[in-house]
C-alpha cells in the first residue's frame, strides 16, 4: 500500500474479497472504508475462469481464503494519472454512490492491487508507477461490510477481460497458489460467504448481452450479505 499504515494492521489485512466473522462486535460500528476488488477472467477450455489466489494460513484477516485481488483505496490513487478514463457506463455506475474523484480512484485502485498482488499490468508501467488502463473496467456490484465487524469495507467489484492485462502471474506473497480458477473449482475451495454471492452475480453477467448489461438493476449487499437494489 501506498499510504501509512497504522501499526496495528497488517499490509495483508485489506482484501475486500470475503468478509470473517468478528467475535466480539466492536463497541460502535467501525467506518467502511472505500476499496475494490479485480474480477480478471478469461474464456477457458472448461467455461469462464477468474484469478483468484488464496490467503497466506498466517494471515489474521481470511486466512486459508480464496480472494480476487483488491484493497483498499489509498489517497494517491486520486491523483494517479491514467492511459485512459472509465467508460460512460463504468463511471455512471460508481458514480451512483461516490463522487466523481472517487469513482476515478476506485478504477486506480482496482488495476494498482492487481499489479502489486499478481504482477499483471492493466495498463502501463513508467519506471515503477502504473499507468492504468480504466477503459477496460466494467462494473459489477458493490458490498458493504456488516456493522458488527472490527474491519469494514465500502467495496466495488470490477471486471476486466485477461487480454487486457500484460505481464506474467507473479504473486507478491499476499496470495498463495495465484491462477485462473473455473467458477465450479473457486465455488469448491473456502471462500467467504460474499465472494460466492460476487461470483453468482458474475456468472448472471456473463449470460448477458452488452444491452442486458446496460440496463440492468444495480445490486449492493448489505446487512448480513442480503442481495438489495443501489440506491
Amino acid at each position: 500500500m501506498t499510504e501509512h499504515t497504522p501499526a496495528r494492521e497488517l499490509p495483508t489485512d485489506d482484501n475486500p474479497g470475503g468478509l470473517e466473522e468478528a467475535k466480539p462486535a466492536p463497541a460502535r460500528p467501525v467506518r467502511p472504508r472505500h476499496a475494490a476488488s479485480l474480477i480478471l477472467w478469461r474464456q477457458g477450455r472448461q467455461g469462464a475462469e477468474v484469478l483468484m489466489g488464496l490467503r497466506h494460513a498466517r494471515h489474521r484477516f481470511m486466512p486459508n481464503v480464496l480472494v480476487f485481488p483488491g484493497g483498499r483505496v489509498d489517497r494517491a490513487d486520486h491523483r494517479a494519472k491514467t492511459l485512459s478514463e472509465l467508460l460512460p457506463l463504468t463511471r455512471a455506475c460508481l458514480e451512483r454512490q461516490a463522487p466523481p474523484s472517487l469513482a476515478r480512484a476506485l478504477g486506480v485502485a482496482a488495476a494498482r492491487e492487481l499489479q502489486e498482488e499478481t504482477g499483471l499490468v492493466l495498463g502501463r508501467m513508467e519506471g515503477h508507477r502504473l499507468l492504468p488502463e480504466l477503459s477496460a473496467l466494467d462494473y459489477l456490484c458493490r458490498a458493504v461490510t456488516p456493522p458488527n465487524r472490527f474491519m469494514r469495507f465500502n467495496a466495488r467489484f470490477l471486471i476486466a477481460p485477461a487480454e487486457a492485462a500484460r505481464g506474467a502471474i507473479r504473486g507478491s506473497g499476499e496470495l498463495e497458489e495465484l491462477r485462473f480458477f473455473t467458477l465450479e473449482e473457486a465455488f469448491r475451495h473456502k471462500v467467504a460467504s460474499i465472494t460466492a454471492k460476487v461470483l453468482h452475480e458474475f456468472r448472471d453477467w456473463l449470460a448477458m448481452t452488452p444491452e442486458q448489461r446496460a440496463a440492468r438493476s444495480l445490486i449492493c449487499f448489505r446487512g448480513m450479505d442480503q442481495r438489495m437494489p443501489e440506491r
